[in-house]
């Protein structure tokens, strides 16, 4: 269309308390679900939390989702290396 068109694309509506309550709850029984069944990186987890994962995606902004499930991969990650690090450190002072 031209520069002029009446054709606007609907702004998103902006997410309401109730809403991102609901995306924190299924998204806490979704990693929950993968914390039982020891998977850290959502998505690799097959068929084990598919109901948890669809009531995820459905009920946050695919941007929340991707960030949320980065975020737990880059805290374990994290966990991993602070372990490494308070070993070392444990190792260091008993010398």
């Amino acid at each position: 269309m031209g520069w002029f068109s009446s054709d606007k694309k609907p702004e998103p509506e902006p997410l309401l308390r109730q809403d991102r309550q609901k995306c924190w709850e299924s998204r806490d029984a979704y990693f929950a679900c993968l914390d039982s069944a020891g998977v850290v990186k959502p998505g690799t987890e097959g068929s084990t939390c598919s109901a948890q994962q669809v009531v995820y995606e459905q009920n946050c902004a695919k941007s929340w989702v991707s960030y949320f499930n980065q975020r737990r991969v880059l805290a374990e990650q994290q966990r991993d290396v602070l372990a490494t690090v308070n070993t070392q450190a444990a190792a260091a002072n008993r010398r």
